[in-house]
């Protein structure tokens, strides 16, 4: 199967899930939504592109999770927030590989 082109990927189904979780009645503007949708899609743009070069860099022609793993690090400005995304990352393809 062929990738999504990036323009096609949403994650807004997912964001008003967040704040319902945290007060019941809280909810997100189709304004905040956009915004939201924005810095996600251009962060994960960011780590795509970064671990596409990490992978040429090693003459590997896929991106394994060791990519995203070291252009999350590199890129992620908060030392807890690239800390936390790939401790959240590796227990999600935990759940995946066990799940098959």
């Amino acid at each position: 199967m062929p990738p999504l082109p990036l323009l096609l990927l949403s994650f807004n189904i997912y964001f008003p899930r967040v704040p319902k979780q945290v007060l019941e009645g809280l909810s997100l503007s189709q304004k905040a939504l956009s915004v939201i949708g924005s810095v996600v899609k251009d962060i994960f743009e960011r780590i795509a592109d970064e671990a596409s070069r990490l992978a040429d860099s090693t003459k590997c022609s896929t991106i394994t999770s060791r990519e995203i793993q070291t252009a999350v690090r590199l890129l992620l400005l908060p030392k807890g927030i690239g800390k936390h995304a790939v401790s959240e990352a590796s227990k999600a393809i935990m759940r995946y590989t066990f799940s098959k």
